[in-house]
């Protein structure tokens, strides 16, 4: 999809870009049925109490059920009516109406247009928006929304212009490298869709101005040093001080730069062969 830039007429659109949408399929409104009201929480939990920061407000949106699984219609032949916008994702989703009449809201692979017909089956053709096991996916091929557990429904790269690789079959896991170049393995009875997921141009999208980030529900930030000692770490002073710590801290005083968060005995290790920098991950 084409990302444009707008025209300087004033300061805030002197960086703005935006989007054609000329993939998405024209006069095609969401399907009522497949929507529900999205209940907006201000990063509050049931006891009002703020949990996530920076967050509130923005504008309304009505959260599209999206079959992340697809095993449901196993072996049913699907056709692609419509490619729609979802205000809750960065990648576009398809509207796939199947042969007995049902309909379902599924993520979009790059290239994909109405009128093309979809499967997910245990075993079905290497093409791009059919869904199937990994052990049946030959080596090299490009996949997207892949299953972590039998069963759950795809949770690797579903975010926009994201894939991975199929590398080989070994043993009764599958070997898949990622976006980061990290190789993990992957059950081979799991499920992963042939393609990469719509809306790779996102990135190269400029927001412009700071009302644009609002109408996305994020709320500004502020500097740990202008706040009060009670709030932050970094708090207190007169004027522009520093933070008069020798490292700088989060709000709940844990090293912000450079700490490792990752457990060292993290019980998905045992999956990863090689991490993102190449180096191969040896297991005792």
């Amino acid at each position: 999809m084409a990302v444009i830039k707008v025209k300087p007429e004033r300061n805030a659109r002197r960086n703005y870009s935006k989007y054609t949408f000329e993939e998405l399929t024209k006069g095609k409104k969401r399907e009522k049925r497949l929507c529900t009201y999205k209940k907006e929480t201000g990063g509050r939990n049931c006891n009002g109490i703020l949990t996530v920061r920076h967050r509130g407000a923005g504008h309304k949106r009505m959260l599209r059920m999206i079959d992340f699984d697809q095993t449901k219609k196993l072996n049913i032949e699907g056709r692609v009516t419509a490619i729609e916008y979802d205000p809750n994702r960065t990648a576009y989703i398809m509207l796939v109406t199947y042969k007995d009449g049902e309909k379902k809201y599924h993520l979009a692979p790059e290239g994909m247009k109405a009128g093309k017909k979809i499967l997910c089956a245990n075993k079905a053709k290497v093409k791009m928006g059919n869904r199937m096991k990994l052990s049946a996916i030959p080596a090299g091929f490009s996949i997207y929304n892949i299953e972590l557990s039998k069963g759950k429904g795809g949770q690797l790269c579903r975010s926009a212009g994201s894939s991975a690789k199929m590398v080989a079959i070994d043993g009764e896991y599958a070997q898949v490298e990622l976006s980061s170049k990290e190789v993990r393995l992957v059950s081979k009875d799991c499920f992963a869709s042939i393609g990469q997921v719509s809306n790779i141009e996102h990135s190269n999208l400029k927001i412009g101005k700071a009302g644009r980030k609002r109408w996305m529900g994020k709320r500004p930030e502020v500097l740990g040093k202008a706040m009060n000692p009670c709030d932050h770490p970094h708090g207190g002073g007169k004027g522009g001080t520093p933070i008069g710590l020798k490292h700088p801290k989060t709000p709940w005083g844990m090293p912000a730069l450079g700490f490792k968060t990752r457990k060292r005995k993290n019980i998905t290790d045992k999956f990863r062969i090689r991490d993102k920098r190449g180096k191969e991950i040896k297991h005792k």
